[in-house]
């Protein structure tokens, strides 16, 4: 018979589990509460309890090619950075290519899931879900938890003595949707996160006054990048991420430093980070600067206290008259379908090995996908968790005692990794999908591919660090790898290059000598 595994949730992570599990042979079922897919990215302009909530403007923070499917590359006239009905309609298009959609079982919430009483035997797990009034029992072989982490917002309001005092009014970022209710109002956003800077950039348009307040401080980066290229695709490229790997923390940090200075001066604009926060993942936002280069938008520090009418911000005399308050303070996971036991989420911690698998189950049948918070593209990143556990499922079903899986066990509780999006960003994103990559035998071999085929050696290299790259070789192989690798550049220029002037060429050929070159030097330099 083949393995049941039940996914929890048919968001991103869950609709890429859904397909892993298809892909290996397993027999997954999908559980979603609601009557559609898309999870986070499904915009509804009511909010529903228990369920992400975006507003209108929300647009991915990575390009359409770092944040594709390794198998699916988006359609070369989506934009580079997707607005989230963009991304919505790429999402219903890998479920439709892929036939997903009659796996997932939709308006149906999960209630419980909990070990079968020969759990330590059989892996096995009991699962009760909840439709139209109706409880149902099922037995799974295995569970991939895909119920993402944006449904519960943090709103720590012991952490803002007198906000019981303050007259205005005040809500948390998930209550936001359109900027008309900061229309005329002086108005302070609380953290400096992505939707933080989002939120304060729109409201300045309509507000009197905005301040942003911040403890922290961040590195602001935008999405046009050197040369107007998108910001992840200069970022993320193993060519980079060896020479910040490489490289001594202190000197890694200044080269850091450097780049994210280039646009403008971090001090200058009151958004420095503190030292403890320089490798926080930095917000991505293009009119940041120019707001508060035009006044519209002012940087302060955190907030001391709340007045009836007014904040007190630290290290500031005076006190700033507010009108409405946005806390954009994040948000807390929490699992209620699980036992506390199975995955302990302590102050924002739990502890999982390679921030997938619980490190104290006997058995490893229950995964959780999407967790972590990567400086990249979230898509790539849980499809390469989905198909690493997918074959660890399969693996154990086939009694195959690999060496990396009684790894699992010997690693204790102490092991505790930072997953909440306000700690420090724990994941080189490049280093963790190789890792995973390399547990699997998808890892593509740069050194490999020098000889046999130099052009993607190099463009794999020197080149963006695209999803493509992981299904050259290995399970899951895909015979449009290559090809869609070689072609990324020009499904990023095609939807701006609208406007073609008779007998221009591309650089990309020049390029690629230049790159090839330096190639030659690095690997005398690093002696390969």
């Amino acid at each position: 018979a083949r393995m049941r595994v039940a996914v929890v949730g048919a968001g991103v992570s869950g609709l890429t589990a859904t397909k892993c599990c298809l892909d290996e042979g397993l027999e997954p079922t999908c559980f979603e509460q609601s009557q559609d897919i898309g999870g986070v990215w499904r915009y509804t302009e009511h909010i529903e309890a228990g369920r992400p909530s975006l507003y209108p403007s929300v647009i991915s923070n990575t390009s359409k090619e770092m944040s594709a499917f390794s198998d699916f590359p988006y359609p070369e006239d989506f934009p580079v950075f997707l607005p989230n009905a963009r991304l919505l309609d790429y999402l219903r298009l890998y479920t439709e290519h892929f036939g997903l959609r009659k796996h997932i079982k939709f308006g149906t919430t999960v209630v419980s899931i909990r070990k079968r009483p020969d759990f330590a035997t059989t892996g096995q797990w009991d699962v009760v879900t909840e439709a139209d009034g109706k409880q149902t029992s099922h037995i799974f072989d295995a569970i991939m938890v895909c119920s993402g982490n944006f449904s519960e917002p943090s709103l720590p309001l012991h952490s803002f003595p007198g906000i019981e005092k303050f007259q205005g009014q005040y809500f948390h970022s998930r209550q936001y949707k359109h900027p008309d209710v900061f229309q005329g109002k002086r108005v302070l956003v609380v953290g400096m996160g992505n939707s933080g800077v989002d939120i304060a950039v729109e409201a300045s348009r309509v507000a009197k006054k905005v301040t942003i307040c911040t403890s922290r401080g961040a590195w602001v980066f935008g999405r046009v990048f050197d040369h107007g290229y998108p910001w992840d695709m200069i970022f993320n490229t193993r060519f980079m991420s060896l020479i910040r790997n490489s490289l001594p923390g202190p000197l890694s940090r200044a080269l850091i430093n450097y780049r994210v200075n280039q646009w403008f001066s971090h001090e200058n604009y009151g958004l420095k980070p503190e030292q403890s926060c320089q490798m926080r993942e930095p917000v991505l936002n293009d009119d940041l600067p120019s707001y508060i280069l035009t006044g519209r938008v002012t940087i302060k520090p955190g907030v001391k206290e709340f007045k009836d009418n007014s904040v007190v911000l630290h290290n500031c005399p005076e006190e700033e008259p507010v009108d409405i308050v946005v806390f954009c303070t994040g948000y807390n996971f929490s699992f209620p379908f699980l036992e506390e036991t199975v995955v302990k989420v302590e102050n924002k911690h739990a502890s999982l090995y390679k921030y997938v698998f619980p490190t104290h189950l006997q058995r490893p049948t229950l995964a959780v996908l999407g967790l972590i918070k990567p400086l990249g593209g979230i898509m790539p990143v849980t499809e390469m968790q989905a198909r690493w556990v997918t074959r660890v499922f399969k693996g154990r079903r086939a009694n195959v005692s690999s060496p990396f899986l009684s790894a699992l066990f010997f690693f204790s509780d102490s092991l505790r990794f930072g997953l909440s999006f306000d700690e420090v960003l724990k994941v080189d994103c490049l280093v963790y999908m190789d890792k995973l990559a390399s547990l699997i035998g998808a890892k593509p071999s740069v050194l490999g591919l020098l000889c046999r085929d130099p052009r993607l050696a190099l463009t794999i290299f020197f080149g963006p660090c695209s999803p493509y790259q992981y299904r050259l070789g290995g399970p899951g192989r895909w015979e449009g790898a290559r090809q869609a690798i070689l072609t990324q550049w020009d499904r990023t220029l095609k939807p701006t290059k609208t406007r073609v002037l008779a007998g221009s060429s591309s650089p990309f050929p020049s390029l690629l000598t230049v790159l090839g070159f330096l190639l030659l030097l690095a690997a005398l330099f690093f002696g390969f």
